[in-house]
């Protein structure tokens, strides 16, 4: 229902009952409302930082420390829109020079995110505006294209040799590289596993990833086994905590994963020349799942969510568990509980 319009008479009356009150319409205009003080960037991370998921964290940890280096003692509502931009020009030029370096566009595109991250917290929590959020007035830099892409078979088979064969602890670092190459998972979703997360019967893991999304992954007997392996030989016997451990029983981190594909690079020289890790048997296998089963099953097989480009139509074309099962069994060449009910 729209508004009706005060007439002339209204408005009159209630110029009368202001002046008799003594405010002037000016002085409703002045009127704001009451809001906390706000807190400094040294105050604010912290409560930040632990108001997000442990996966937002890393992303923007080291962002925010920044932040806090640079603005540290400045209340959160006190930089402007130009002074984020000149933080982000000062990140991007002093990124630290790698192989895959694209000119520190991603670490500033991570600052400004980290920073709109923060912002809209302040904003929930009433020390801010949406309108003031100055995070939102700086453009972000755009994204490149990734330079990542499949693995061949021959290099592949390289890369598992390597990691079954060399370090300190071939056994684990073989098993991460089948888990990884079969569900095309990500590091996250690895080290969240727990021995409560094996569908045993089915041939099922249970994977947690970032955005908060989880699924069902079919994964071949061998994986089954060996995992349930890893765990009789490194468990605790607690079905609640980390499924991949070292072999003294600490749980596993995302360090193995650093060491893991130095070692593959020390032996494997393009593996350290294009800065090989594990994101790059991800593209491999969703590659291999869509070029042989088409986008719904790879779609289905990498746990994205529905909509972005597909729009509404993937809410009809929409793969289900046992489809992707029969991909991983064209995958591994085994047979999978759930492939013969498709």
């Amino acid at each position: 229902m729209s508004r009706s319009v005060a007439g002339r008479p209204e408005l009159e009356a209630a110029r009368l009952l202001l002046e008799r009150m003594g405010i002037a319409p000016s002085d409703l205009l002045e009127v704001r409302p009451t809001r906390p003080p706000a807190p400094t960037f040294a105050e604010y991370v912290p409560v930040v930082a632990a108001a997000v998921s442990p996966g937002t964290r890393r992303a923007y940890g080291s962002y925010w420390n920044r932040v806090v280096q640079a603005w540290g003692d400045r209340r959160i509502d006190e930089p402007r829109p130009s002074e984020i931009e000149q933080l982000r020009a000062q990140v991007q030029a002093n990124v630290v020079a790698r192989r895959n370096n694209r000119g520190g566009r991603s670490a500033a595109e991570h600052l400004v995110a980290a920073l709109r991250c923060l912002y809209r917290r302040a904003v929930a929590d009433g020390y801010l505006d949406a309108a003031d959020n100055p995070a939102l007035k700086v453009d972000k830099p755009r994204r490149l294209p990734s330079t990542r892409r499949a693995i061949g078979d021959a290099r592949l088979a390289q890369i598992n040799e390597v990691a079954a064969s060399t370090g300190d602890d071939p056994a684990l670092d073989a098993l991460l590289i089948r888990l990884h190459t079969e569900t095309a998972c990500r590091r996250g979703g690895a080290l969240g596993l727990r021995l409560k997360d094996l569908d045993t019967d089915q041939c099922l893991i249970f994977l947690r990833e970032k955005g908060g999304t989880s699924r069902w992954q079919p994964v071949s007997p061998t994986l089954t086994r060996h995992l349930l392996a890893h765990h009789a030989e490194r468990g605790d016997g607690d079905r609640e905590g980390p499924l991949l451990r070292y072999r003294d029983g600490r749980a596993l981190t995302y360090r193995r994963y650093d060491y893991l594909w130095a070692r593959i690079g020390q032996h494997l020289r393009w593996v350290h020349t294009q800065q090989i890790s594990t994101h790059w048997l991800r593209h491999t296998t969703l590659t291999w799942v869509e070029r042989t089963y088409g986008h719904a099953v790879a779609s289905a097989y990498a746990g994205h969510t529905d909509g972005g480009a597909s729009g509404s139509t993937a809410t009809y074309v929409r793969a289900t568990l046992h489809e992707v099962a029969v991909a991983l069994a064209g995958l591994t060449g085994e047979e999978h509980p759930l492939a013969a009910e498709a």
